[in-house]
């Protein structure tokens, strides 16, 4: 095939093609298209793994030590509507439901009940001894009847905008870009870690935490591939319905409860503390069959993501086992992901995703043991003279350094399948 000819099927594969799923936008008032929708349904399976780890001092060494394993199984279905605006302006809007969230541990291979340190702990949450020198579990853990959790329950409303500031659709020298809005709007009921759950009677699966997530995404076809490229931060804000270890002050998981709503520690400051969330997404589909006088297509999607997520105090994977929520540490999420996108017919889209993400290595358990504030400030926290500057969720079982948990070799499997109908 010679330059030329090759110019002119690559020219023609773009101008004939949509744009990669990624950077897809319902549009309204097109020539001889006036009214652009689409709804997509989908389903998704979430497994994640792991294993939990506690720092423990050893022949003068802090070590980790191997303590549980740990499982989650969600399955959630989710509706989104995509309404076009104007050319290349949307408005969508989502809600998902999740059937269940359902979580286990147990004790690791090489632990058990003789050598754990949960079971042989022998502190008290303010730092003192046990009385009588015996130990006390850090909590109630039978791995074959209470170390489990169930959840389920209406998640948040998202709503937002998309516009294709670029389409290469209609210029074929552009690549398609866009930019994106989205709110989501905390209407699921939050979280008490507190309350105890059982396959009949489910916890709840909400945070109160307003969303804000601004997102951008570029396509550009090249002959029977379609490269892009995604950025995404996502700002939270706390609302007034948030939880806070303080709506339940108790000296078994608190070092300090009396401290609750006093000058320093108020609700809020008490309350969730939730994660920034930033990072990239990078791919291309690969098409295999295409038929635009039919509007089919079958393609091959690549995709690679990293994602950050900061420090913050929410609910972790031990929550339900402490009864509260925990502070933790940053970390990297690095996610492989495979899909295949068909184009049945001009009105309806199947698709078919599989990714397998692995987070880094981050520590559950890290509240700050307080803040300086009684008069003449010295940048100090005085746990003796001045008690009143130790935080109420500080835990000096799990909180200090050479006890805190860790969370090692989290794997998440995630399957998705959904049905986009397009009118």
């Amino acid at each position: 095939m010679n330059v030329r000819l090759f110019a002119i099927v690559v020219g023609l594969a773009a101008s004939l093609a949509d744009a990669a799923e990624i950077t897809r936008v319902a549009s309204s008032f097109e020539p001889n298209d006036p009214f652009g929708l689409f709804a997509d349904l989908t389903y998704l399976y979430t497994q994640s793994v792991g294993k939990i780890t506690r720092e423990a001092y050893q022949g003068g060494d802090n070590i980790d030590v191997t303590e549980l394993r740990y499982r989650m199984v969600e399955h959630k279905i989710q509706a989104d509507i995509h309404l076009g605006l104007y050319k290349d302006l949307e408005f969508h809007f989502g809600l998902p439901f999740i059937f269940a969230q359902d979580r286990e541990w147990g004790f690791a291979k090489g632990t058990d009940a003789t050598n754990s340190t949960i079971t042989n702990n022998r502190l008290r949450a303010d730092g003192s001894l046990v009385p009588g020198g015996t130990t006390q579990s850090l909590f109630s853990f039978d791995p074959e009847a209470n170390a489990h959790s169930y959840r389920s329950g209406l998640g948040d409303l998202t709503f937002g905008l998309a516009w294709a500031v670029l389409n290469q659709k209609k210029d074929d020298a552009n690549p398609t870009w866009v930019l994106s809005f989205d709110y989501t709007a905390p209407i699921a009921e939050a979280i008490d870690p507190t309350a105890p759950t059982s396959g009949s009677d489910r916890g709840k699966v909400g945070d109160k935490i307003h969303r804000y997530k601004f997102s951008t995404a570029i396509s550009k076809r090249i002959a029977f591939a379609d490269p892009y490229f995604s950025l995404h931060y996502t700002l939270p804000w706390q609302s007034s319905g948030v939880y806070s270890n303080c709506d339940h002050p108790d000296a078994s998981r608190m070092a300090m409860p009396g401290n609750c709503e006093q000058p320093g520690w108020s609700r809020l400051q008490t309350a969730i503390q939730p994660p920034h969330v930033g990072g990239f997404i990078f791919g291309a589909e690969f098409n295999a069959f295409e038929s635009s006088n039919k509007h089919q297509k079958l393609a091959l999607d690549l995709r690679g993501s990293v994602t950050y997520v900061s420090e913050g105090r929410y609910y972790n994977p031990m929550s339900d086992l402490f009864g509260k929520l925990l502070y933790t540490s940053d970390y990297v999420s690095m996610t492989g992901h495979v899909g295949i996108v068909g184009h049945a017919a001009e009105f309806v889209h199947l698709k078919l995703y599989a990714e397998m993400t692995y987070n880094t290595e981050h520590t559950l358990t890290s509240e700050n043991i307080g803040k300086d504030l009684v008069e003449p400030l010295n940048g100090t926290v005085d746990v003796t003279a001045h008690p009143q500057e130790v935080s109420p969720l500080f835990d000096y079982r799990i909180d200090r350094v050479g006890r805190r948990f860790r969370m090692q070799e989290e794997t998440i499997f995630r399957f998705m399948a959904q049905a986009s109908f397009n009118f």
